[in-house]
């Protein structure tokens, strides 16, 4: 008994020593801000602390890093689903290729009508049945990081590059994923794959240039810009202004211009004055706010459009908590 409990200790403090490597491993990685690398060293302080073990400990070292043995699980869990098949040969009936494909088609059904949850319900469904589309998985991580599940978009984007290592799409959301999770260098470098794979892809290259700012924004915040949008770098990209020449040629957005510049949407004067009644009940006149919150509504939808995920990287960069990836373009 004795020596039970002292191998369950000796465990404890090799886990412990992996996870305080792991943590070091990414203090190094030059990704996190400075209040973030503090917040860091106290952990691995108090973990440290706690076992009374450090991180020169390597005696307590095991052949495989945390981020190792996490790659592996995930990747086992991957194999273990693809396994399931119904058939005992592992391959799906063709009534249940056909059933998988409708609960994809339902599933993108719902992401149109940003019903989240019960799209990642079609997904798993058709996962279920057939594991061994990367389609399924890559959508179901859209899906997922609508939800605000970073985590688990990123292992679906895993499981979907371990099907089908040429599919651009699963690594352009795996970037859009770890940015997401704020893991800036790891979301370049799956941009740059998903470039490779797919070179004339705009999307790609502006989310390509934000993570990379995004990158040396972590070492300083650079003065000026609006809520740390860099708006010079984004005006010398290539890939940003096609997509604003595509928007301003746009007959719509030249109407809503046109209408803002010459007056149509102007601010509404004081409540309290006498023109305030009569420009409520003109319904559209010069000082119609209503008018100047839906042409702005109509240019934001116009640009959600064009790129959907260079405006959730936006929005990621304006928010202390980014809200969800974009993406709804499933297949």
């Amino acid at each position: 008994m004795r020596f039970s409990h002292n191998n369950r200790m000796a465990d404890t403090k090799r886990l412990a020593f992996s996870i305080i490597q792991f943590l070091h491993d990414q203090l190094s990685s030059g990704d996190l801000s400075s209040d973030a690398q503090e917040s860091l060293e106290v952990a691995i302080q108090c973990m440290e602390t706690s076992f009374g073990i450090s991180v020169e400990d390597k005696d307590l070292a095991v052949s495989q890093s945390l981020s190792e043995i996490f790659a592996s699980a995930t990747e086992l869990e991957c194999t273990s689903l693809q396994e399931k098949a119904h058939q005992p040969s592992g391959s799906p009936s063709e009534e249940q290729l056909a059933e998988a494909e409708r609960l994809k088609t339902d599933g993108n059904d719902q992401m149109k009508v940003e019903n989240y949850s019960a799209a990642v319900e079609f997904y798993t469904k058709a996962i279920q049945l057939n594991p061994q589309n990367a389609v399924y998985y890559c959508n179901r991580a859209a899906a997922n990081s609508k939800l605000g599940n970073y985590a688990g978009a990123v292992q679906d984007c895993e499981c979907a590059i371990g099907i089908d290592p040429s599919y651009s799409k699963a690594y352009g959301r795996m970037g859009l994923a770890l940015a997401s999770l704020n893991k800036y260098s790891e979301a370049v470098s799956y941009y740059k794959k998903a470039l490779e794979l797919d070179p004339d892809n705009e999307s790609y290259k502006v989310n390509l240039q934000i993570a990379e700012q995004k990158m040396r924004e972590t070492q300083s915040t650079p003065a000026g810009g609006l809520g740390g949008v860099d708006l010079a770098g984004l005006l010398s990209n290539p890939g940003f202004m096609n997509m604003a020449s595509n928007l301003m040629n746009n007959p719509q957005v030249q109407q809503l211009v046109s209408g803002m510049m010459s007056g149509a949407y102007s601010p509404v004067p004081n409540a309290t004055s006498p023109a305030a009644p009569a420009a409520a009940a003109g319904g559209g006149g010069a000082n119609d706010l209503s008018g100047l919150i839906q042409a702005g509504q109509q240019f934001a939808q116009q640009m959600q459009q064009q790129n959907p995920e260079l405006i959730e990287q936006l929005r990621t960069q304006m928010r202390s908590r980014p809200p969800s990836s974009a993406g709804n373009d499933e297949h």
